[in-house]
């Protein structure tokens, strides 16, 4: 392995478009910012170095055995992150990135490809108007000045509907934009001149230049290359690199370790797939919690180490990838069934313990929807709300989850229930329910996560299945400037946005309350109908003897936190 001779950004680029220079299936995916990269080509066009590469050389013979992947040119946050797979046949040689990817796929995204990333305050959903396809531009009317981060050149990732794909765009605050692409194409000096003449502006002919020397001209790749065709000794390199600061976490390598021993599938496919299918359900996971499953199932040490996951463990991972794979969807479909999202299910680690029961009892096909299984159902819902409500898994949740695992013993492994008790007897944090914790559940806030499972607990019947349930202010929020002066001195915002004036209503019976005065509400839904209203009262946890106009919401807040106070401890206890 040595230095050779370095070439220029645009011979990379070129050899990128090419496929002279491909990602062996042991790398990890594109994670860089749209900020970093911009932050990038900031630092090369100040001539600062960006470090040297290391490229594998891959002939013919070896391509055959290994999977290998194309640059991105097309970067969509969260949408379309994942590289192609391309096939070597044909090609007699090429480079395999070792060290650098981040680096070039940048520099590529920024000279012919395009970074879509979400608007603020935009849902996340897979459009232009949520997630705008963009290009890199550079400003070159003016440089920057007193940066916190220090950039001099302002590069920036811009909306195609602002620039209309010109080479020169004015933006709506008289700024001129060069697309950065385009200098590719002033390959000599006499292009070059003939462009930069009809610039107004000493900056700007200045930034042109330097960006064409930057681009065209510096030979700033600088890179190692190993030609051993030993797939062993470039897996070593790679993690030896990578494994000595922060640029690859170990949950990386351990995914790259999959990858150089998955015999008959292909592990970063197979990996990425799921993680798709699970935030098809509703969910964001990263392939950290897949490996984190194998780990779970079947290593001692659940840590995220290199020498946990030796080639054994990757070819055990293959050979029970199927069952690991539906064990995970199928939990994901019992949260669904649970009525939880992304947002309310506040640690992903907590479904190690589902999973792992769920797996070595081999019921990950129909679990979240069989008559047999509704009570084990029940089980796990319970212990899963207690689990978030207690945080059992911030902190150290490696030795919490290792903890958990010693309450499935052979005898506890059985579909007649979920160990409950078991799981709290192993667990050595602070899991008791008294007086203290339930005041605190009771002070939780509406927009906060943790109000779903308290809720849930509370109103256990409603259609979380579906979707057909929605959380609401009892008093309507609008009703808070009309408390009295006096409630006003005793209660703030906080109590009244509390769990102690909130309730979960089925979506139907929601949208007749709509933002109806609680008296009012009341009395709409029990008028002609007798004793119905104390049943009524009752199954939303209201107190029967009380005014429930807005002037008596002291007394109200006081009767309903007892009520609430005393149910949460009967089901938590």
């Amino acid at each position: 392995m040595s230095f050779q001779t370095p070439i220029s950004i645009s011979e990379a680029i070129l050899n990128i478009d090419q496929n002279k220079y491909l990602l062996p299936a042991i790398q990890r995916e594109f994670v860089w910012s749209h900020d970093k990269v911009e932050w990038l080509f900031d630092s090369i066009m100040r001539n600062y170095p960006i470090s040297s590469f290391l490229f594998w050389e891959v002939n013919e013979q070896t391509a055959k055995g290994y999977k290998f992947y194309k640059f991105i040119s097309e970067y969509r946050e969260r949408y379309k992150t994942h590289n192609d797979e391309i096939s070597t046949n044909g090609l007699t040689s090429f480079n395999a990135i070792l060290d650098g990817q981040q680096r070039l796929t940048s520099l590529y995204l920024g000279l012919k490809g395009s970074f879509a990333y979400k608007e603020y305050r935009k849902k996340w959903e897979n459009t232009e108007v949520s997630i705008p396809t963009r290009q890199l531009y550079l400003n070159i009317d003016q440089e920057l000045n007193n940066e916190e981060d220090g950039r001099v050149y302002e590069f920036k990732f811009l909306r195609n509907q602002d620039t209309k794909n010109q080479i020169i765009y004015k933006s709506s605050t008289n700024v001129n934009w060069f697309k950065v692409g385009e200098i590719l194409n002033l390959t000599n000096d006499e292009d070059l001149d003939n462009f930069v003449e009809n610039l107004n502006g000493a900056f700007a002919r200045k930034a042109i230049r330097q960006l064409k020397r930057t681009i065209n001209d510096y030979k700033l790749i600088n890179f190692f290359l190993e030609k051993d065709q030993n797939i062993d000794k470039a897996l070593n390199i790679f993690i030896r690199i990578n494994s000595g600061g922060e640029p690859l976490s170990f949950s990386d390598l351990i995914m790259s370790i999959a990858v150089a021993n998955w015999e008959k599938k292909d592990a970063r496919k197979e990996i990425h797939q799921l993680v798709d299918n699970i935030r098809d359900k509703g969910f964001s996971i990263s392939k950290d919690l897949i490996l984190k499953t194998f780990l779970y199932l079947y290593s001692t040490d659940i840590k995220f180490k290199v020498n946990n996951f030796s080639k054994e463990n990757a070819q055990l991972f293959e050979k029970k990838w199927d069952e690991i794979r539906d064990a995970l969807l199928e939990t994901f479909n019992l949260l669904k069934v649970f009525g939880f999202n992304d947002y309310t299910l506040t640690s992903k680690n907590s479904i190690l313990p589902i999973v792992y029961w769920i797996y070595h009892n081999k019921i990950y096909k129909d679990f979240s929807t069989k008559i047999e299984y509704k009570n084990q159902r029940l089980e796990i819902k319970k212990w899963l709300h207690i689990s978030l409500l207690k945080q059992l898994f911030s902190g150290t949740s490696d030795s919490v989850l290792s903890q958990i695992r010693r309450a499935f013993s052979p005898e506890k492994l059985t579909t007649s229930s979920y160990p409950i008790q078991e799981i709290f007897s192993f667990v050595k944090k602070d899991i008791s329910i008294g007086s203290e914790f339930i005041e605190e559940l009771l002070n939780i806030q509406y927009e906060e996560a943790q109000s779903f499972s308290i809720l849930a607990l509370l109103f256990p019947h409603l259609d979380y299945k579906n979707n057909s349930f929605h959380k609401d202010h009892l008093h309507p929020k609008d009703e808070f400037k009309n408390l009295s002066n006096e409630d006003k001195t005793k209660y703030s915002w906080r109590e009244y946005n509390s769990i102690v004036n909130l309730q979960m209503l089925d979506s139907n019976e929601n949208m007749s309350k709509n933002n109806l005065h609680l008296d009012k509400w009341i009395e709409n839904e029990t008028i002609d109908k007798g004793s119905f209203k104390d049943n009524f009262l009752v199954n939303h946890l209201l107190p029967l003897e009380c005014d429930f106009a807005i002037t008596e919401f002291d007394k109200f807040f006081i009767a309903r936190k007892n009520i609430l106070f005393n149910k949460l401890y009967e089901i938590l206890k």
